[in-house]
C-alpha cells in the first residue's frame, strides 16, 4: 500500500450501524503493514482494583488513550479502553510521537500514583511475521462518537509480549508529563436498575471455527439486546452528579501540569461547583446545554466493544444473566471459547471531553468494583 493510501486507511473505514454484524471476521479490514500499534496496561491492577483503587486504575488506562489522541491532535485513529489500559494504532508518520505519549504516561503513571505502567508498540508487519493478524472495525455508537474494534488475535499477541517484557516503548525521563487535555472521571457511580452489571470478556478459543465463534457471539448478542437500552448502564437522561465529585484529585492529578496538586484541586472545585448549578438547574450558558450534553453522554459511552474477543458491561437482569452464563458455558463445553464474568452493583465512567459545546465526547465505561479486569483474572484462573 502506498504511504498516502496507508495514511488514509482508518479514514476510509465504512462506520458499522449495528453491533452484532462485528461478530462477523468479515466486518474487519487488515491493517496496512506499517502501521504501529501500542499497548499498555498497570502492572499489578488486580491488587489495585482489591483495595478499592478501581477509579485511580481507569482513570490511568483511559489516560493512555488521551495521551494519544491529544499528541496526534485532529487524526483519527483506532484505540480501544480495556480498563487497566488500552491498545491503539497509528499511522507510520505518528510513530515516534506514539511512543513518546506512551513513554511519557508511563512517567506520569509512576510519578503521580507510584504506578508501573507497561507499555509497548511493534509495526503490523512484525505482529503478521508471528502469524497474527491486526484488522480493525468502526462501529458508530450514536451520531457523535464512533469506536474501533480490532479482530485477529494480533492485539492480544502483542499485550502478552509486553508483559514478557518484548516491544517495550521505554519510560520517558523524570519530569515529562503527557498533554491529558479534556480527561476527567466526575461522574458519579451508577447503580444498577434491573440487577447487577455485568462485566464480561470472551475470547475464541485458538483452534475453534470462526463461523461458530462468529454465530455463537451473535446469539450472545441477541440475548444482551433485548435488555432495555441493550443493556447500557448509563440512563438515557444521562449520568448523575454529586459535588465534589468522587474522581476530583484524580483529575487534578491528571490537568495539573507545572501547578502544585492544591492549586489545581482548588481550580477545579470551583469548576466543578459551578457544573452542578448547571446540571441541577438545566440552565443553558452560551452554547453549553447540560441536558443534550448528558444526553449524548448517555449515547456516547462503549459499554460494548470487540478487541480481539468481546467485552461488555451491562445492567442485567437476573434472568438474563442466567440465558448469557448458560450460552457461554455450552460454548465454552464445545471448545468454542473462553470467559470470564464478574458482577457488581454499579458502573464508573472515564471521560474523554475535548468541548463540551461539541458532541465527539467519548466516554469509557467499566464495572465499579473491578470490571473487566476482575472479569480477565476470571479467565486466567480457569473459571467463570
Amino acid at each position: 500500500m502506498d504511504p498516502e493510501a496507508s495514511a488514509a486507511f482508518f479514514d476510509a473505514l465504512p462506520l458499522r450501524e449495528r453491533f452484532d454484524d462485528l461478530a462477523r471476521p468479515g466486518a474487519y479490514s487488515p491493517m496496512p503493514d506499517d502501521w504501529l500499534v501500542g499497548a499498555a496496561d498497570i502492572e499489578g491492577s488486580t491488587a489495585l482494583i482489591r483495595s478499592g483503587a478501581y477509579k485511580t486504575v481507569n482513570t490511568i488506562g483511559a489516560a493512555v488513550i488521551s495521551a494519544q489522541i491529544n499528541a496526534h491532535a485532529g487524526l483519527a485513529f483506532p484505540y480501544v479502553f480495556g480498563g487497566d489500559g488500552a491498545v491503539f494504532a497509528v499511522p507510520p508518520r505518528e510513530a515516534e510521537t506514539a511512543r513518546a505519549a506512551l513513554g511519557a504516561t508511563r512517567r506520569w503513571a509512576l510519578a503521580e500514583f507510584g504506578v508501573t505502567l507497561r507499555a509497548a508498540a511493534a509495526t503490523v508487519a512484525e505482529i503478521r511475521a508471528e502469524g497474527r493478524e491486526v484488522a480493525v472495525a468502526r462501529y458508530r455508537a450514536s451520531r457523535g462518537a464512533d469506536y474501533a474494534m480490532f479482530s485477529g488475535g494480533g492485539v492480544s499477541w502483542l499485550e502478552a509480549e509486553m508483559k514478557a517484557g518484548r516491544f517495550e516503548a521505554p519510560i520517558a525521563p523524570e519530569g515529562a508529563r503527557p498533554d491529558l487535555t479534556g480527561l476527567s472521571c466526575r461522574w458519579t457511580p451508577m447503580e444498577a436498575r434491573f440487577g447487577k452489571i455485568l462485566s464480561l470478556v470472551v475470547l475464541p478459543s485458538p483452534d475453534a471455527d470462526p463461523s461458530e465463534v462468529a454465530a455463537t457471539l451473535g446469539e450472545l448478542i441477541a440475548i444482551e439486546e433485548e435488555l432495555e437500552r441493550t443493556g447500557n448502564p448509563i440512563p438515557q437522561t444521562g449520568p448523575s452528579y454529586r459535588w465534589p465529585p468522587e474522581g476530583l484529585e484524580l483529575e487534578a492529578k491528571a490537568s495539573r501540569g507545572d501547578k502544585p496538586l492544591w492549586k489545581r484541586k482548588a481550580q477545579l472545585w470551583f469548576e466543578t461547583l459551578l457544573a452542578l448549578f448547571f446540571f441541577r438547574t438545566g440552565m443553558k450558558a452560551g452554547e453549553f446545554d447540560p441536558g443534550h450534553y448528558c444526553r449524548v453522554t448517555a449515547a456516547n459511552v462503549d459499554f460494548r466493544k470487540f478487541d480481539d474477543g468481546l467485552k461488555m458491561t451491562i445492567d442485567c437482569d437476573p434472568e438474563t444473566r442466567k440465558r448469557i452464563g448458560a450460552l457461554l458455558d455450552r460454548a465454552a463445553e464445545r471448545g468454542l471459547l473462553r470467559y470470564g464474568l464478574f458482577e457488581q452493583d454499579a458502573a464508573i465512567m472515564t471521560c474523554i471531553v475535548p468541548s463540551i459545546t461539541e458532541d465527539d465526547h467519548v466516554h469509557f465505561v467499566d464495572g465499579a468494583a473491578g470490571g473487566y479486569t476482575a472479569a480477565a483474572t476470571m479467565i486466567k484462573a480457569g473459571g467463570a
